[in-house]
């Protein structure tokens, strides 16, 4: 007998709604070379500026050991650069470089044309609302 469910599958939802949001994003990636975990780290940068890397792990989902190879290859092409913290040299910070931040203006013209045209569709208030339901999802499941 199947186990009954009296709920959606709400982990799976959010996957789907992920993936059909980034399927809008990802040519525009792939044709600047960038897969989307490093555009994830680009846009940290680009809204952040020198962040730790910690921090960077953090606010792009990306596992400590995967960031760590990752920001060696876009150091290598250049989107990217690392250095100790000058006030904790136990902590290296990464910046986007030049390169990386023009990849994060021409990309983010694009991101926010599809943002506009799904407020356009789902309506203003539909997205907001959309948002700050997101929101308390993230705050309510948070391990205590």
């Amino acid at each position: 007998m199947a186990p009954r469910f009296a709920h959606r599958n709400l982990p799976r939802l959010l996957l789907q709604a992920r993936e059909a949001v980034m399927a809008h994003t990802r040519p525009s990636l792939r044709e600047h070379g960038l897969s989307d975990q490093q555009w994830r780290v680009l846009r940290v940068l680009g809204e952040h500026g020198t962040v730790e890397t910690g921090r960077v792990a953090r606010e792009a989902f990306i596992l400590g050991p995967s960031l760590t190879g990752m920001l060696a290859r876009m150091e290598r092409d250049g989107l990217i650069t690392r250095e100790r913290d000058a006030a904790d040299q136990r902590r290296t910070v990464v910046r986007a470089t030049p390169r990386g931040l023009a990849l994060v203006e021409t990309l983010s013209s694009a991101v926010e044309a599809h943002y506009a045209w799904m407020e356009k569709s789902l309506g203003k208030q539909n997205l907001r609302q959309l948002y700050e339901l997101l929101d308390q999802v993230i705050e309510l499941e948070k391990p205590e």
